[in-house]
Order: C-alpha cells, then sequence, then structure tokens
C-alpha cells in the first residue's frame, strides 16, 4: 500500500488487477466476475440508492440493531479494553457506525477508528462526515482490499482490536472464500480481540427476492454498471443492451446469484490487451453471490476458526443478526 493525501491505497484496485481479474473470470466456464470491483465511485453511489429502497431491508434492520441496542453492543465491545483500535472493513457511508462511535466518544475511551474501503470517494465522504460530525474521534481511513488483512501490518497485528464487519458483507463470498477470510480474519487477531460481523438470516424467499431483483431496476442498473466500467477503464466494448439482469435465490444453500445474459451470440474485446471473450446467446456471468445464513451455521463458523460467540444481536423480526465473537 502507498499513502496519498491521508488515504492508503491498495494496488490491487488498479487498472492492472482489473484487467487481469476480468480476462480471469470472462475465460472461465462458467462466466463470473469479481463483486468487489462493482464498488467504484459511480457503483458506490448506485449501491446507496439500493440501500434506501423499501424492499431492501438489510440496512434498514441492521439500522435498527444498532440504535436499539447500542448500549448493550457498546458495553461487550468494550469489555476489557482500555485502549484499542476499531477497524471497520467496508465501511460505506458509516451510518451505522456512527451510532456507536458516537457511544465510545460519551464514555470518554481511547481509540481509533480505521474505516477500510475500496471506494476512495466513500471513504473522503466518510472522513468529511465524521469529522464534521464527531470532531474529537481519532481517525485513520484506508482505501483498499479488505480482504488482505496481512497488508495492514504490524500497527493494528499488535494492537488491541476490535474488528467489524457489517452489512452482510460475508455474504457475498463463496464457501472456499468463507473459509479463507474467515482463516486471514483469526491469524490477524490476538487472543482476547473481537469481530462483529453481520449476517443476513434465512427469511421467506419472497422478501429476499425483492430485495436482489428491484422493481425500480436500480439493482439492474448497478450490474450493468460494471460493465461500463469495465468499457471507461480497461477499454472494453460491451455493449449494455446485449445483456439481461437475472436473479435466483436457493433456500436449500441459501445463495441468491446475481447474473447478466447476453441476449445474443456476441464478441468483446479487452482494448488494453487485444483479448477476446466469446459469448453465447443466452449464456450467463456470475455477477455477485448474496449468502443468508442460519444462526447454527454462524455458531460453527465461529468455532472452525477459533472464535467464541459472545452473543447476536438480531432486530426484532429476526431478519438479520450481529454477532459478536472474541478470539480463543
Amino acid at each position: 500500500m502507498t499513502r496519498r493525501n491521508g488515504y492508503m491505497i491498495s494496488d490491487l484496485t488498479g487498472v492492472e488487477s482489473l484487467e487481469a481479474d476480468t480476462i480471469k473470470g470472462l475465460s472461465s466456464n462458467p462466466k463470473y466476475l469479481f463483486s468487489k470491483y462493482f464498488y467504484d465511485d459511480i457503483g458506490s453511489t448506485i449501491f446507496q440508492e439500493i440501500s434506501k429502497m423499501p424492499e431492501y431491508y438489510l440496512t434498514r434492520k441492521e439500522l435498527e440493531i444498532f440504535s436499539q441496542q447500542n448500549e448493550v453492543i457498546t458495553d461487550c465491545l468494550l469489555s476489557g479494553n482500555q485502549h484499542f483500535d476499531l477497524i471497520e472493513l467496508g465501511s460505506g457511508d458509516g451510518s451505522k457506525t456512527k451510532i456507536l462511535l458516537k457511544s465510545i466518544l460519551d464514555r470518554n475511551i481511547s481509540f481509533k477508528f480505521i474505516p477500510v474501503d475500496i471506494s476512495a470517494k466513500a471513504n473522503q465522504e466518510l472522513d468529511i462526515l465524521l469529522g464534521n460530525e464527531l470532531p474529537s474521534l481519532n481517525l485513520e481511513p484506508l482505501t483498499g482490499d479488505f480482504f488482505n488483512l496481512s497488508e495492514y501490518g504490524t500497527e493494528y497485528r499488535n494492537s488491541n482490536k476490535v474488528i467489524m464487519f457489517l452489512g452482510s458483507n460475508i455474504g457475498n463470498f463463496t464457501l472456499d472464500e468463507t473459509d479463507l477470510f474467515l482463516t486471514k480474519l483469526s491469524e490477524f487477531c490476538r487472543k482476547g480481540d473481537k469481530v462483529l460481523i453481520g449476517f443476513d438470516l434465512k427469511k421467506s424467499p419472497e422478501i429476499i427476492m425483492n430485495a436482489y431483483d428491484d422493481p425500480h431496476g436500480i439493482t439492474k442498473r448497478f450490474n450493468l454498471n460494471y460493465l461500463a466500467r469495465l468499457n471507461r477503464e480497461i477499454g472494453t466494448d460491451f455493449n449494455l443492451s446485449m445483456f439481461e439482469h437475472h436473479t435466483a435465490y436457493n433456500p436449500l444453500s441459501g445463495y441468491v446469484r446475481s447474473y447478466l445474459v447476453s441476449n445474443r451470440d456476441q464478441i468483446i474485446e479487452i482494448g488494453t490487451s487485444g483479448e477476446k471473450i466469446s459469448f453465447s446467446r443466452w449464456e450467463p456471468v456470475l455477477m455477485e453471490l448474496s449468502r443468508k445464513f442460519d444462526l447454527a451455521t454462524i455458531e460453527r463458523l465461529a468455532f472452525n476458526h477459533g472464535f467464541k460467540v459472545i452473543k447476536h444481536f438480531t432486530d426484532n423480526e429476526g431478519w438479520f443478526a450481529d454477532s459478536l465473537w472474541i478470539r480463543k
């Protein structure tokens, strides 16, 4: 990582990595794209629209948890901590975290807040927001890929830590990626460090489908912006009208899968490399995974990766859980 204007910039979010990952995914069978690249500045803005949709319950339910159980969450996080680093992976607009930060500051606890987001714009906006609303906050934003915890160095590895991974971001991983991420998280933590992870829970398939295939077309626009980003940044020649958005939910696996489906035979060229990618008519490209969990699965994930569950914080309807773990 290199530091620019007070922000840490990871090379993993650069054009070369975007091109290499795009070629890798679209050359595979079946085709896929890496969901971390959804969040350029335009994608991050569209996602904020998604999070405000009435159908997209995830943000609303997690905000309910933080609003109604803030004092209890703060008590659990601070237990045993006099000074610590609060690291949030995938921080976004910070709407939920701001509630917690205010509560900790009110208790005169010494801590540093390190928000990590792949979008530099999101980090800059969060810096301005928190600087205005919480001027006493010790803030150090990092811009980069939160999956690579090892890049954060000994400054954070050797400190007392609370790591937050909210918004059910963990649901965007495959089973293998989930295992790898939690293994890295466990290795990054010292005994007694805590993690607070957001999990979207299994519920009515109709509710889930409405959240991920909205009637407003915002989710479709979010997916098509990915192709538009590839056109802008690595010179692909995608015609967005030649792809249709499709979503499917499997209640057995708990996975929502979002696709863009080619509606004709076509060949895409990546301008910077000259690589050509063929698409058959109705061939899908897997764009994103969104896994839904039950509490028993969450308990197993914690145990299998060296953590102990302290408490599950759930909303009133039991649709969402923020699960607090401690490193054993």
